[in-house]
């Protein structure tokens, strides 16, 4: 059976799972693990990943991403490919390190980020790697412990995950006690697999179905509800009419900050700073989902041009709440 392409979007969330092939550890050393993640790192400071969760185990990992200004598929390439590189020439071993390619399933924001967040931090406790709760909030090799600041992992997206529990400290207890209450549960395998629709061709088989009126019925690289596929299908028929429009050119950066700021009303001084008022803002969304989303700029190009954090520019890149970007795509 052919393999299944990856389904992605911009903006989407995915639960990443990579296998060391025949069981083998790929995590031999303190040294692997570093390596892999600061191969991470750079990928979130680039603003190709955002990072919520993850875990390293010794024989496969665990992250919890979204899709930022290039497809998954790409970043994921680049960081495998390079640490599998690295790992060899370490080991002086050749060939494959994973097993197969690593398994994606894109997801659901809600309820998922937040299951999924508990989930996969504690995999190391239910591996047995560490012994309870206390041993895995100190321990180093996943996202837990930066969630509860007491390791610090500046590429890491904290904020977001705690934004769901209030603020300052009741929200690192709140999350604290969620995670607690997601250790009696075990195993989970319904956040492994599953999902609502099925696709042998990606999203582009999946719309030529939709319109010949053909149901399909479930994909495990799928997680979510009815009105979730909707709007994926939806955004993939959006994209596609964009891309007839886009690749004609692309603007510098002042001539699409220019048609912004005429279009929402407010005035470059404004968008080019930190201020946090409503309507910049989403003038900024709109700017940064239009520069990193379909022009292909780097987060680190759009931060020096507005003069706020790469970490920023990112977040509002694959912000959630979206932007009318329909009214700009005459510049393409």
């Amino acid at each position: 059976m052919p393999r299944q392409p990856r389904l992605d979007a911009p903006g989407a969330l995915h639960h990443i799972m990579g296998r060391g092939i025949e069981r083998a550890k790929i995590f031999r050393t303190d040294q692997d693990r570093q390596d892999f993640l600061n191969r991470v790192a750079e990928l979130c400071m680039q603003g190709d990943l955002v990072v919520y969760a993850w875990s390293l185990l010794p024989n496969h990992f665990h992250i919890l991403v979204r899709t930022g200004r290039q497809p998954i598929s790409k970043s994921m390439r680049k960081l495998l490919t390079g640490y599998v590189v690295n790992f060899n020439l370490r080991y002086k071993r050749h060939g494959h390190l994973f097993q197969n390619r690593y398994k994606s399933i894109i997801c659901e924001d809600d309820p998922y980020l937040l299951e999924l967040t508990r989930y996969i931090h504690l995999n190391p406790l239910r591996a047995g790697i560490v012994r309870d709760l206390r041993e895995l909030s100190r321990y180093r090799w996943a996202g837990h412990s930066a969630i509860l600041g007491r390791v610090k992992r500046d590429w890491q997206d904290i904020g977001t995950v705690l934004g769901y529990f209030g603020k300052g400290h009741k929200a690192v207890e709140k999350y604290e006690e969620y995670v607690e209450e997601g250790v009696p549960l075990g195993k989970r395998p319904e956040l492994v697999g599953g999902g609502l629709i099925r696709s042998l061709g990606g999203w582009s088989q999946v719309l030529s179905l939709r319109r010949k009126g053909i149901k399909v019925a479930f994909d495990k690289r799928v997680l979510g509800g009815d009105d979730f596929i909707e709007r994926l299908l939806s955004e993939a028929e959006e994209r596609e009419r964009e891309t007839l429009r886009i690749g004609r050119k692309v603007p510098d950066l002042l001539t699409l900050a220019k048609r912004i700021m005429e279009g929402e009303g407010i005035e470059e001084e404004d968008l080019r700073s930190g201020i946090r008022k409503r309507e910049v803002v989403r003038a900024r969304r709109v700017f940064c989902q239009l520069a990193i989303g379909r022009m292909g700029y780097p987060g680190a190009e759009v931060a020096r041009f507005l003069g706020v954090t790469t970490s920023s520019v990112n977040r509002l890149a694959v912000s959630q709440e979206g932007a009318n970007l329909t009214k700009y795509l005459k510049l393409f």
